[in-house]
């Protein structure tokens, strides 16, 4: 059957995945956003469903004072012997640690840190060894992928650390996997920046410890030469071996805004490529080393499609979004309603003001809510990439009464687009979106429109996605009832 690529979309970046007792476990990075590192599970590679979040604590990691784009980075699932492993960056405070869980549902433990720099960790477990890899530099002065032997009860480092290969010559060598499969190990990364020239590229060995040969024809993976193509930015994959047998890459890429206008806002996003085998051992993807819209897997199950949400189907535990720290007492959240309670930080500041955010996964469709607002503050949603890119619709009290505002922030330009003049401090907030804008209402009135590309990362920078936010600020108490999340089908 043919599936359709992204396979999970919107801003969820570095996918890494893992196989456990038939099923397929997937993980993200989730930077200066809390709870981190989302946990889905599937039966099929195509149909994910979160089911867990594994950083939920502020003991597992420190937010508090990251930048945007800072924080957790790149993170890897494994599965050995019962127990599931996820090993991750805090890049803010260069710290590479792991936390694990026998129960794939509940909490996951404290970390368990490993001394060994670099990004995008690892592991490989192979026998009763367990190698820790990381790109960086080496205890001898070398750079590129670098390996360590650990003890996984403690994460205490049982030999050096040694660079074992420095890649195929692309830029920012990172994101790397090992796999033993028959009679070699494999060693896959991603090169070239996680932008246009992205690409994934590997090498072999008989031995965990190298020498390794690079594959002739790398990168193996990327869609860098695809001019005019909406899917750009391939790379940072994972390997997976279907039930049936075929092997795939799990990884991310981007979608822009239109066919020459090379800007992204809906964040790095998940995707799947088939991989082929030769009888030499080496590996090819698809039939010509890019990713497409669709590809063949064998088997027949539907794809689904994005669900409308509302507050009575999102699910608060596992799919909304905080800045940095969660302060439960500015928050009362049910299936009818959501009251915020402002503080004199704002989503201005690179903080934890109140908010709470949820994904936009795709390019058309609209967000409504009912807000009032009690206090001398603003409260309303936001169109958020970070603290100097946002795009906000909200209430506000002035001298002469309450008003609903449209706002945008596009760097040092912050600029107050429309005001609209209530009867009372409460409105309809409407924001309707396509590929190349967000158009915003007020009880069914016009305030403006803005365009998507301001709010990209080749605009904002950084490595996030846009999310669809509430929030309030400067003493405001904001109430949000009748909330609704549709896609155009």
């Amino acid at each position: 059957m043919l599936y359709s690529n992204p396979i999970i979309k919107g801003f969820y970046p570095d996918p890494s995945v893992c196989e456990a007792d038939g099923k397929y476990y997937l993980v993200c990075s989730t930077f200066q956003y809390m709870p981190g590192v989302p946990v889905f599970e599937s039966s099929d590679l195509i149909n994910w469903t979160q089911i867990g979040n594994a950083l939920t604590r502020s003991s597992q990691v420190e937010l508090k004072t990251v930048p945007s784009s800072g924080g957790v980075f790149a993170p890897t699932i494994r599965y050995n012997n019962g127990r599931f492993y996820m090993v991750t960056t805090n890049d803010t405070l260069h710290k590479n640690f792991y936390v694990y869980t026998d129960d794939i549902r509940s909490e996951w433990s404290e970390p368990v840190y490993v001394d060994q720099g670099g990004i995008d960790p690892s592991l490989l477990f192979d026998g009763d060894k367990v190698y820790f890899i990381s790109n960086g530099q080496d205890d001898y002065g070398n750079w590129g992928i670098t390996q360590c032997e650990i003890d996984i009860k403690t994460g205490k480092k049982l030999t050096n650390s040694k660079t074992i290969w420095q890649g195929s010559g692309g830029r920012y060598l990172e994101s790397p996997h090992m796999y033993k499969i028959g009679d070699y190990y494999y060693l896959t990364a991603a090169e070239g920046g996680t932008e246009y020239g992205h690409m994934i590229t590997y090498a072999r060995s008989d031995s965990p410890w190298g020498e390794f040969e690079g594959y002739e024809n790398n990168p193996v993976l990327t869609n860098r030469n695809k001019g005019g193509f909406e899917i750009q930015g391939v790379g940072h994959g994972d390997l997976v071996r279907s039930a049936s047998g075929e092997w795939f890459f799990i990884h991310l890429a981007f979608r822009q805004i239109g066919r020459y206008e090379m800007y992204h806002h809906l964040g790095r996003e998940v995707y799947m490529t088939p991989v082929k085998f030769s009888e030499d051992g080496w590996f090819t993807c698809s039939n010509d080393g890019t990713t497409d819209h669709e590809h063949e897997i064998i088997g027949e199950f539907s794809q689904k499609s994005l669900l409308d949400r509302t507050f009575k189907n999102i699910s608060r535990e596992l799919e909304l979004l905080y800045l940095r720290e969660y302060t439960p007492d500015n928050y009362d959240l049910s299936d009818e309603r959501y009251v915020l309670k402002g503080t004199d930080i704002t989503i201005d500041q690179a903080a934890s003001p109140t908010f709470v955010g949820i994904r936009q996964q795709d390019f058309n469709g609209h967000i409504s809510c009912k807000a009032s607002s009690n206090g001398c503050g603003e409260t309303g949603i936001t169109v958020y990439s970070d603290e100097g890119h946002h795009y906000d619709l909200f209430i506000r009290e002035s001298a002469s009464g309450s008003e609903a505002v449209l706002t945008l922030n596009i760097g040092s330009i912050k600029h107050e687009q429309a005001v609209l003049p209530l009867e009372d401090n409460n409105a309809e907030l409407k924001i309707v979106f396509d590929s190349h804008t967000y158009k915003f209402y007020a009880n069914g009135t016009s305030l403006g429109w803005a365009s998507t590309r301001y709010l990209s990362s080749e605009v904002a920078g950084g490595f996030t996605g846009v999310l669809l936010a509430m929030f309030a600020q400067n003493s405001a108490v904001g109430e949000f009832t009748e909330f609704d999340l549709k896609y155009d089908k």
